[in-house]
């Protein structure tokens, strides 16, 4: 089992698995900590925060007493699940090497996963490196393997039958849970880093670590509303709405994939140019700058479409 040269390190201090509990009961609960790998961190602190919020007990961010005693009643949810491996789960296609020119991605059929690693890790909300710690490195990818993975696991695989086959294949690939609570609002926030959602009566009920905007493309304040979602969607590179983008790049249709700029998803805005999507490197969220969008992991992203509908009110605020 080897991890993808893309990833980020693994930290030091080595994966914890009384915090992956938490985090992957928090997963589930849909106060999203980011990547699932037994570490402390910003995003852990932020889903904490939000948990606490919800269920109306001090907001500490850490795992406290309080906070252990409110996760008690899901304790049965374990931290990881072994799985055998499968011809489905390990089918590509795969796109490696994945060029980073956009001229070069146009030329793609799509911008899929490099490799079987990759798509494993974004399946079960982690990171290579984590399969890796939680297997070992002589673990074969193969089917009938027996593989540990973090229990990302839905509770009902249901999606709604009017949904594309291709979305709800997404869905199914992501291990999105098909029953989601309903949004009345989201609510961006500047200053901790989160996109949260309100039910009608203004109760929090999903939270998720999110990259918001860059010095060079600052969050839009203000108050929008969601028009509608984009499934696996192709992307519409306009080199001079991009401050990075290099003097001489062209404009190009990119084809869809979880690699792709915007992920799986685009949740499209009152504010043109502007949306709430995925992103090819979750392990960057709450981390990394964007341009100016909202910008979730493909697995929250998929799921906060499920809560949202068109007409849905988005606030950005600092």
């Amino acid at each position: 089992m080897h991890a993808s040269a893309q990833g980020t390190n693994a930290g030091s201090a080595g994966l914890d698995r009384s915090i992956l509990h938490v985090q992957v009961i928090l997963d589930h609960l849909g106060f999203a900590p980011g990547v699932l790998d037994g570490r402390p961190g910003k995003s852990l602190t932020a889903a904490l925060k939000g948990f606490q919020e919800a269920r109306g007990l001090k907001i500490s961010g850490a795992i406290d007493k309080p906070t252990l005693q409110a996760l008690y009643p899901y304790r049965a949810m374990r931290p990881t699940k072994t799985l055998a491996l499968t011809d489905a789960i390990l089918a590509g296609p795969y796109i490696n090497p994945l060029p980073k020119d956009p001229a070069e991605q146009a030329k793609l059929p799509q911008l899929g996963y490099r490799n079987a690693m990759e798509k494993l890790a974004e399946m079960f909300h982690t990171r290579p490196e984590v399969l890796v710690e939680l297997n070992s490195k002589e673990t074969r990818l193969a089917p009938g393997t027996k593989v540990v993975f973090p229990n990302a696991l839905p509770v009902s695989r249901d999606y709604d039958a009017k949904l594309p086959e291709a979305w709800r294949k997404t869905l199914n690939d992501l291990n999105v849970d098909a029953t989601q609570p309903q949004g009345a609002k989201v609510v961006v926030d500047k200053s901790d880093g989160v996109l949260r959602v309100l039910d009608k009566n203004g109760k929090l009920v999903a939270q998720f670590v999110a990259t918001m905007g860059s010095e060079h493309d600052p969050l839009p304040i203000g108050k929008w509303t969601i028009k509608g979602a984009s499934y696996n969607p192709p992307f519409h590179y306009n080199p001079d709405l991009f401050w990075d983008a290099k003097d001489d790049s062209k404009a190009a249709k990119l084809p869809p994939g979880p690699n792709g700029p915007v992920g799986v998803i685009w949740l499209d805005l009152s504010k043109p140019h502007y949306g709430i999507h995925g992103t090819p490197s979750p392990e960057t969220i709450g981390r990394a700058e964007s341009h100016g969008c909202i910008r979730l992991t493909n697995w929250d992203a998929a799921r906060l479409s499920m809560m949202v509908k068109p007409g849905t009110p988005a606030v950005f605020q600092e």
